[in-house]
């Protein structure tokens, strides 16, 4: 069988900008999909990938990897799926499936969760991508391409820590910094009937902020608000790659309270409120396939949209430039010409 040329879009050294880039689609497995990829997603993680910020990065390398297309090519023993099939893909493309936590149904935490990046050998700025079919999700018919794209990483992100967490009624969450992240997590957050405060350095988003259904809006620097709030919030919900107020910050949660983190955060802070209040510090690493797919559905019966650029896959170094500055708003989607 010939090979498949695949375009793409690729950095050849750390921190380079990406340029046009040609290999051999990767065989396809017998769980595998070969899918034309119509929008790809840019993620604050590609950036970090491309700066080798994690230390794991191979070269040349494709980012990309909130993908939507169609199926292509199916493997023989791919079940439910056909050729034709409109999917999406996130960071996850595969796992071992072996592992106590794939085991468990919790994929996203399994062992090899390096070797499990959907951009392994090479991701979604291109025309096609491979991935285990059992990671490629189908869509709710009326989703629009572009916000399924953004909701298979951006969205899970959020949603998963949520849901998770979401353990009783009228609990109070802060959502720090309205951005990318931040603003998708307040629209879930208000569909799971949280009262939402959102948290963020930027006076002038408070219009948007309770637009996208937060209750209160409060500025990150303004030390007064913050102590009114002392001991207000169950939860704090972190979406912020900038540096935080981690002292003040942790005054607000009651006792027994929860920090969330979903991103990269470096920990900057005095234990004392940490023992003395009994508060935990979360890590929340995207979601399972079942979360996945629970996601999906719950955006499309909520209405829930995140605001986003369209941009041409050709613009993609514009476009990740637009992420670095902080001025995408709030997500750019890649589509392929």
């Amino acid at each position: 069988m010939p090979s498949l040329t695949i375009q793409g879009y690729a950095t050849k050294s750390v921190g380079q900008p990406l340029e046009p880039f040609t290999y051999e689609s990767p065989e396809l497995g017998e769980n595998d999909v070969r899918v034309s990829i119509s929008h790809c997603g840019v993620c604050h993680t590609d950036i970090h990938a491309i700066d080798d910020y994690y230390g794991i990065t191979t070269f040349p390398f494709v980012p990309g990897h909130e993908i939507v297309g169609y199926i292509s090519a199916v493997g023989h023993a791919v079940s439910g799926m056909k050729v034709g099939d409109r999917v999406a893909i996130g960071w996850q493309g595969r796992s071992c499936g072996k592992c106590e936590w794939c085991l468990k149904g919790e994929e996203q935490l399994c062992i090899d969760i390096v070797q499990s990046g959907t951009w392994v050998p090479y991701g979604g700025f291109s025309s096609s991508v491979v991935v285990d079919y059992r990671f490629a999700y189908t869509l709710p018919d009326a989703m629009p391409y572009e916000v399924a794209a953004v909701l298979t990483c951006a969205g899970i992100t959020v949603y998963n820590p949520l849901r998770l967490y979401a353990t009783r009624p009228a609990q109070k969450i802060g959502i720090i910094s309205v951005g990318g992240l931040g603003h998708l997590a307040i629209q879930f957050a208000h569909a799971l009937e949280y009262e939402v405060t959102a948290i963020s350095s930027s006076p002038e988003k408070k219009r948007q902020a309770l637009a996208f259904g937060a209750d209160n809006f409060i500025v990150s620097d303004d030390q007064t608000s913050l102590n009114q709030l002392e001991y207000n919030f169950d939860l704090l919900l972190c979406t912020a790659s900038g540096k935080i107020n981690w002292g003040a910050l942790l005054e607000t949660l009651k006792k027994n309270g929860r920090f969330i983190l979903v991103g990269f955060q470096d920990l900057e802070l005095n234990s004392t409120d940490l023992v003395a209040h009994q508060l935990s510090i979360t890590g929340s690493f995207i979601g399972s396939r079942a979360r996945m797919q629970e996601m999906f559905s719950f955006a499309q019966a909520y209405g829930i949209k995140p605001a986003i650029e369209m941009m041409p896959m050709s613009k993609v170094n514009e476009a990740l430039q637009r992420v670095k500055e902080n001025k995408a708003r709030y997500r750019i989607v890649l589509v392929n010409n």
